[in-house]
């Protein structure tokens, strides 16, 4: 039986968790997850490399809890059963985003572990006893440090994006961490490239490691289209404003924490939903951020490279490198957030008169053949790259709670919002949803309601059209 025909049944996942997929759309395995299930389903330690959003984290999480539900027991105080390292508090978050709709209905229990908030309820919770601890490595160790967890009774260690940690510095720490769990539990590691810094993990802590790649080392998808833009600095804002105004989800990359901020207000200023990522916001922040975009709310999000890895949103048709990434590993991961779960997507590099060869020697690194194109704000390519009519909707504005009735004097709620809140001023879209290898969620926004190279479906409602050329000149 050829893998396209296979489904996670046949790779020997349990009923349930099929049915759990299947909930959600997912039937059918991606590469990696074809490739790597029927190994570490059998208990083999798995080396797995597949680009992001190849579908890594069913990859794992799915042999995961099928192991800890075949083999019951409750775990012990401060001392978790299996343990998950990621490179990011985002990418932490929606791991065990997915771990609960996978165990809905079990009795298997996780607990997010990583800096930025308050320790007291990941210690508290993993005193009480927790199967599955998803954690950021810094964090963990502080925990570990304190004597709030014990990893003597780990039966399966996972490492995410483990060339991203590699990248960050991370390594040295995620050594100690492997260091205290048992030899010879299962351990897997997915990453997105196999180098120097990841073979030294693959070495010293897989045991006859089987070894699975799901494509080319720096393949980017067949169905991503590429193109670099040719602007005149005094013609980038309004390049860039024109393309995030089009219909549907838009990732924009800027090259410092500063420039991010400065896009965003900028873009906002203009009539754009737009919101920021980057590592000076606090961790609520950032919260807020990521809801605002999967629920719709924010059609544009800016950020750093911090999201160019692990930030899992469906149906994002667009990603702009407003500033160029130095580094072609960075170009293919920032790329990365658009083309997932096989839907096409578009990535567009702003190029300034004095960025032209680096961008050549980027591409050529990248191993991407580009179409370049000289535009301004008028070019009617900005129409076939992003199609759709241009909406100037509003900024968002990020409303603090007002104090209830009742409520203690200068208490502020602690409910999270709704994912798919129409509240604010941005236009309602479909509630992408932060899985890997999920499907492409019912009532998503693609540009233009016709596919790329169709027109723009109507919209409801009452819209603002004015060009990007008219904001620029105040208009």
């Amino acid at each position: 039986m050829s893998q396209d025909t296979q489904t996670f049944a046949d790779l020997g996942v349990p009923a349930p968790f099929v049915a759990a997929l299947a909930k959600r759309g997912i039937t059918t395995p991606t590469p990696i997850q074809a490739a790597t299930l029927p190994d570490s389903l059998a208990g083999r330690d798995v080396l797995g490399r597949g680009r992001t959003g190849s579908g890594k984290t069913f990859a794992f999480l799915l042999p995961l809890i099928t192991r800890l539900t075949e083999e019951p027991r409750r775990p012990r105080s401060r001392a978790p059963r299996a343990l998950i390292l990621a490179p990011t508090r985002e990418l932490v978050a929606q791991i065990d985003e997915s771990f609960q709709m996978l165990t809905e209905g079990t009795r298997l229990t996780s607990r997010v572990v990583f800096g930025g908030v308050g320790q007291g309820p990941q210690v508290e919770a993993i005193r009480r006893g927790v199967d599955v601890v998803v954690a950021c490595p810094g964090r963990l160790e502080d925990l570990i440090g304190q004597g709030h967890v014990n990893l003597d009774d780990i039966e399966v260690s996972i490492l995410d994006e483990a060339d991203h940690m590699a990248d960050l510095g991370f390594l040295p720490g995620v050594k100690r961490i492997l260091d205290r769990t048992p030899r010879d539990g299962q351990r897997m590691l997915f990453s997105a490239t196999l180098d120097a810094g990841v073979d030294v993990l693959v070495k010293r802590y897989l045991s006859q490691p089987v070894t699975h790649e799901a494509d080319s080392a720096q393949s980017p998808v067949s169905t991503m289209d590429h193109h670099v833009l040719k602007v005149r600095g005094d013609d980038h804002l309004d390049v860039l404003t024109d393309l995030a105004a089009a219909p549907g989800r838009t990732v924009v990359f800027a090259r410092t924490k500063h420039r991010a901020k400065k896009f965003a207000k900028q873009l906002g200023q203009r009539g754009i939903p737009a919101v920021e990522l980057h590592g000076n916001l606090s961790q609520g922040a950032r919260t807020r951020t990521m809801e605002a975009f999967h629920s719709g709310k924010a059609t544009t999000l800016v950020a750093t490279d911090i999201a160019a890895r692990g930030i899992h949103v469906d149906d994002v048709a667009l990603v702009i490198h407003a500033d160029p990434p130095v580094e072609h590993k960075a170009y293919l991961h920032r790329s990365g957030r658009t083309a997932r779960a096989g839907s096409a997507g578009t990535v567009i590099t702003l190029m300034t008169p004095d960025q032209n060869g680096d961008v050549r020697t980027l591409m050529r690194k990248a191993g991407i053949k580009p179409r370049t194109t000289e535009v301004t704000a008028a070019h009617p390519l900005l129409g076939e790259l992003a199609p759709g009519e241009r909406e100037f909707p509003g900024a968002i504005i990020h409303e603090v709670p007002q104090q209830r009735a009742g409520s203690p004097k200068g208490g502020r709620s602690g409910a999270r919002p709704a994912g798919g809140s129409s509240g604010g001023r941005g236009r309602s879209g479909g509630q992408g949803q932060a899985r890997e290898g999920g499907q492409r969620p019912q009532g998503g926004r693609g540009r233009g309601g016709q596919g790329r190279n169709g027109s723009s479906s109507a919209q409801s409602g009452q819209r603002r059209t004015r060009s990007a050329a008219e904001f620029s000149s105040g208009r």
